[in-house]
């Protein structure tokens, strides 16, 4: 088990909270659960660290929504985030804890940036307006997607941009991420072991964290009819900036 400190474990904590909550209440909302592990941990051994608990969090993502994905866009999806994937596994591969950080820092910050650029858009577009799921849009988004999922678990807003651009329906918009991000980070795992970051303190600090993902899994059911979700977005928004700044100062 990692030797660390009280507030450590504290931050983990709620970091695992926010994973299991963003998996059925908030797609995306795990860029605060990222910024928490690479405060904490070395940034590669964060990755891998969150990833296995993102795979719990997957599990009630998909007992929930599974029935709602769309197929077609996953399989166009694919290509374009296989290649990211792999271009993300080769800058872990050659980088090192310093940069990686920093890196998940600048991530962090552009997904912000991604997310509040969304909404405005969302804001001013006319929602009669269909777009078309196209390739380009397809390769651009899923190396995107690919790319920052690998570096820093950071795909979310980037498919949820995607999902909006393309108009997906909020139910197909759930069932579609869900099993996105459930074979992706299956997919993950042998890149991440094949560089030694599943260590054995690894494995037992996640162990120890898993009950509380479930516990956030849960009460993101119980929570997505009833909490309201623009101030919860705008708590996760700024406690993320911070956390971003941090990584990169």
């Amino acid at each position: 088990m990692p030797d660390l400190l009280p507030w450590a474990w504290a931050l983990l904590a709620l970091a695992a909270v926010t994973i299991g909550i963003s998996k059925t209440a908030l797609p995306g909302g795990s860029i605060l659960a990222i910024a928490l592990f690479a405060a904490v941990l070395p940034a590669r051994t964060s990755t891998a660290a969150m990833l296995l608990l993102l795979m719990v969090g997957d599990v009630f993502a998909l007992i929930a929504y599974r029935r709602h994905a769309h197929w077609p866009t996953l399989v166009r999806l694919a290509p374009a985030v296989v290649a990211g994937l792999l271009a993300g596994f080769a800058f872990l591969a050659l980088a090192g804890d310093g940069i990686v950080r920093r890196a998940i820092g600048v991530i962090l910050l552009l997904m912000i940036a991604v997310t509040l650029w969304r909404r405005w858009r969302q804001s001013r577009t006319d929602a009669a307006t269909p777009a078309h799921g196209s390739i380009l849009l397809a390769s651009t988004y899923g190396t995107l997607g690919g790319f920052t999922t690998m570096v820093a678990n950071a795909g979310g807003p980037v498919m949820s941009m995607y999902f909006l651009a393309t108009r997906t329906q909020v139910q197909v918009f759930l069932g579609t991420s869900a099993w996105f991000f459930a074979i992706i980070n299956l997919v993950k795992v042998p890149f991440l072991a094949g560089l030694g970051l599943f260590q054995p303190s690894v494995l037992l600090m996640d162990a120890a964290l898993v009950p509380l993902v479930v516990i956030g899994a849960l009460a993101g059911l119980w929570l997505a009819r009833r909490m309201n979700q623009r101030l919860f977005d705008r708590i996760v928004i700024v406690l993320t900036i911070i956390g971003a700044v941090y990584l990169l100062f």
